[in-house]
């Protein structure tokens, strides 16, 4: 059975292109006129052209580190900079968006000419630490409306600065074993695989539902000595053995914020990505990781908070703003607010 077959019987026959799906699904919105159908098209396009330069970056000279350093101090890698430069090519060159936000960026990027009605928020390759260890890396993406009819920097600058919860469409790249696309536009949850014999991407996973419970977690456990009280008994209450209620829990986790949520959200379970004495603010960015995985969780039916917000619901302050994240099924992220609450009572 050939991509093409198997994505036909996923879709009851009828093989559906993440084109075709956009436009289809534009009578979602009343206030729409095309922008955002065809901005969402200038990602995936943009993301075929990172996808085909990550399947043959052995090849050429495109692995490795530049010898610079981004605005958060990591280093830059080859790849890095190529994604950055192509998807700001692509959402440059349609005219949909007024203003590009880049976590390799220091500042917004003004679209020259352009009076488009979105801003977009972008992390161009997470993971990319990863990059030279063939590891799964992606792409995050997130859409916002402008709010102020100003076209002054002051204005952009505040209209970038939304919470979460106003944002209109989120997704995300998966570069893996097959490559992935899956968005939200605050009406479900949908993915598309690339088929490379066509080059489309194909709608595989439509009306993506996490399970209410999983059986995994995911975190880098080798900083437990330093996560607060509550957080470390969470994690020690998912190694005890109990039939009753799935544990132990499966620890997996791969360091690239793309794959570990792509899994949570198919097979259910908790990302954890919490505070700690190194980073007391948390170590992702609340504007181009949390927010957008967050929308794409909650729209599947899970969960996505700070370990006492909701992610959404975060003012932020700033661009490259940071914060813990904790994700998942539902039951399993209440479960892990719980133990937090407790730790704090007993504190008291």
């Amino acid at each position: 059975m050939n991509a093409l077959d198997h994505v036909a019987l996923q879709g009851g026959g009828k093989v559906i292109t993440l084109e075709q799906f956009i436009i289809e699904r534009q009578a979602e919105f009343p206030y729409a006129t095309g922008e955002l159908s065809r901005l969402l098209r200038d990602i995936g396009l943009a993301a075929k052209i990172i996808n085909r330069e990550v399947n043959k970056a052995g090849l050429v000279d495109i692995l490795g580190i530049t010898g610079e350093q981004n605005i958060h101090g990591e280093d830059v890698r080859k790849l890095d900079v190529f994604a950055n430069r192509e998807l700001i090519r692509a959402l440059s060159r349609g005219g949909e968006c007024c203003v590009i936000a880049s976590e390799e960026e220091k500042d917004i990027l003004f679209v020259p000419g352009s009076t488009g009605k979105y801003i977009v928020l972008i992390d161009p390759l997470d993971g990319s630490s990863n990059i030279d260890a063939n590891v799964t890396i992606g792409t995050i993406f997130s859409v916002y409306r402008r709010r102020s009819q100003e076209d002054s920097p002051e204005a952009l600058r505040r209209d970038v600065l939304q919470p979460g919860n106003r944002q209109v469409a989120a997704g995300y790249v998966v570069y893996g074993s097959s490559t992935m696309l899956v968005y939200t536009t605050g009406h479900g949850v949908n993915g598309f695989t690339l088929d490379p014999s066509i080059g489309e991407f194909l709608l595989s996973h439509p009306s993506i539902q996490i399970p209410k419970r999983g059986k995994i977690y995911s975190i880098n456990q080798g900083y437990f000595r330093f996560w607060e009280a509550g957080m470390q008994r969470y994690i020690e209450y998912l190694q005890e053995e109990d039939k009753s209620t799935g544990r132990p829990y499966s620890l997996r986790y791969v360091g690239t914020l793309v794959a570990d949520v792509h899994r949570t959200l198919l097979y259910g379970g908790i990302f954890l990505y919490p505070a700690s004495r190194k980073d007391p603010r948390g170590k992702l960015r609340l504007m181009y990781e949390a927010n957008p995985m967050a929308f794409i969780i909650e729209q599947a039916g899970g969960r996505a908070t700070d370990g006492r917000r909701r992610i959404l619901d975060i003012e932020p302050e700033s661009l490259h703003e940071r914060t813990p994240l904790i994700l998942g099924s539902e039951a399993d992220v209440l479960e892990v607010e719980r133990f937090l609450q407790e730790a704090e009572r007993t504190a008291l």
